[in-house]
């Protein structure tokens, strides 16, 4: 096996242009090798030192993370704490503080697993993956680029290099059902964006994680535009979440069980974005600012 650490953006794509693998964090491509998921590949290429993966851009009409901003930021960030604060949910819940630290935003996205916490809050937020080889770079939404259980669109020589969101005016919230706080993988979780006019919902996306292959946007909520946040809007989108779902049973929770909470994280979740669109605040995380999920 080859490691080697990149110095530059150029290197870094060049080695994945000659088959190596990208590491940041480690904390998927490791652990899934200790575990027997996965070998470790023949050849890898660090690219946690390159500056340029680790800034956060706002501007007036998208913010630019770049994929190796580590969660431990993206929880405490400003740009990401008032602006996108679904974001900032999900990596404050993503693993342990260490985890937090070297970890990733592009990792996270780029393993592809539909139990990722940051995922749900990307699609809300109208996400897109840059996506960069040595010939140029393109952008890929959210849902274009997660095809399975960790398998994505990009090809081999591509690097994730960002996620760029435009501008959101609203409130955000990612909310998850875990039975535990400390090294804990969602269950089921929920992340909503809803933006207000007048106090009546404009619009609300919400989106399901841990419920089907990959990160799935509940569909048919086009219709509570114009109705208030209220009881109704929240059981209609508790109801849709459920019956969108398409869970399995594994060692964690049945495919009945799933589907229930995923309509009851879902509702949370709606309520907490609409409530912190209102200018109401309610600090990071959600779940433990609410109390919701596992007990401390």
């Amino acid at each position: 096996m080859s490691f080697t650490v990149a110095t530059s953006l150029d290197e870094a794509l060049a080695g994945l242009a000659a088959g190596a693998r990208p590491i940041a964090g480690g904390t998927d491509l490791v652990v899934g090798a200790r575990q027997g998921k996965a070998p470790l590949p023949g050849d890898i290429i660090a690219i946690d030192r390159l500056p340029e993966l680790g800034d956060i851009e706002s501007g007036a009409s998208e913010t630019r993370i770049g994929s190796g901003v580590t969660h431990a930021r993206l929880m405490t960030d400003d740009t990401i704490v008032s602006g996108y604060t679904a974001i900032a949910d999900a990596a404050a819940l993503v693993g342990s503080p260490a985890t937090r630290n070297v970890g990733t935003l592009g990792g996270n996205v780029m393993n592809g697993s539909p139990a990722m916490d940051t995922g749900a809050p990307l699609v809300v937020l109208d996400a897109k993956a840059e996506l960069t080889t040595a010939a140029g770079s393109r952008l890929v939404p959210m849902d274009d680029l997660w095809v399975g259980p960790g398998r994505t669109s990009a090809e081999p020589a591509e690097l994730c290099t960002a996620l760029v969101l435009p501008a959101f005016a609203g409130g955000s919230a990612y909310v998850r059902l875990e039975y535990r706080r400390a090294m804990e993988i969602a269950v089921v979780g929920a992340a909503a964006a809803v933006t207000l006019d007048g106090g009546a919902i404009a619009s609300v996306r919400v989106a399901l994680t841990a419920v089907a292959p990959t990160i799935i946007e509940v569909t048919g909520l086009d219709a509570l535009a114009g109705s208030a946040a209220d009881e109704a809007a929240l059981a209609a989108v508790a109801s849709a979440a459920a019956e969108q779902a398409t869970p399995i049973s594994d060692l964690r929770a049945s495919d009945t069980y799933r589907r229930h909470t995923i309509g009851v994280m879902a509702r949370r979740a709606v309520d907490a974005a609409a409530r912190r669109a209102a200018g109401e605040s309610i600090a990071v995380p959600v779940n433990r600012a609410l109390g919701i999920g596992a007990a401390s």
